[in-house]
């Protein structure tokens, strides 16, 4: 795991939400070891030939997920199905609620997928 990550999980102050979030990208990262470790915007996330595939983030009552807008839209059923919180372009998993490695795998290789040819960091 890159510095910056670590540092990240240093100021969450509840060791259970570190260790979770810790968890969580490593998990990302065994799972997807083609993707690039990546510190911006104050949080951690996961890129592929440059292009942003999915951001995480820490809230008192949740962590989020980021996939972008359209991937969402793409799953606002599992997401539903699952009772995370949605947001227009992230997602909030209750630190109560257990997390959906299906969903979030499935969520992480549609964008790989879907941002195969995009050659600019966000979608347009």
């Amino acid at each position: 795991m890159i510095a910056e990550f670590e540092e990240y999980l240093a100021k969450i102050d509840d060791p259970a939400h570190q260790d979770r979030v810790r968890t969580v990208l490593n998990w990302v990262q065994d799972t997807f070891p083609q993707l690039e470790q990546r510190f911006a915007w104050n949080q951690p996330m996961f890129t592929d030939h440059g292009t942003f595939i999915i951001g995480f983030s820490v809230a008192k009552a949740h962590m989020a997920f980021a996939p972008e807008g359209p991937v969402m839209a793409q799953f606002a059923d599992q997401i539903a199905a699952a009772k995370y919180n949605p947001g227009k372009k992230f997602g909030r998993i209750k630190w109560t609620q257990d997390v959906d490695y299906d969903l979030l795998k499935q969520i992480i290789a549609f964008n790989i997928a879907d941002k195969a040819d995009v050659t600019t960091f966000w979608r347009k």
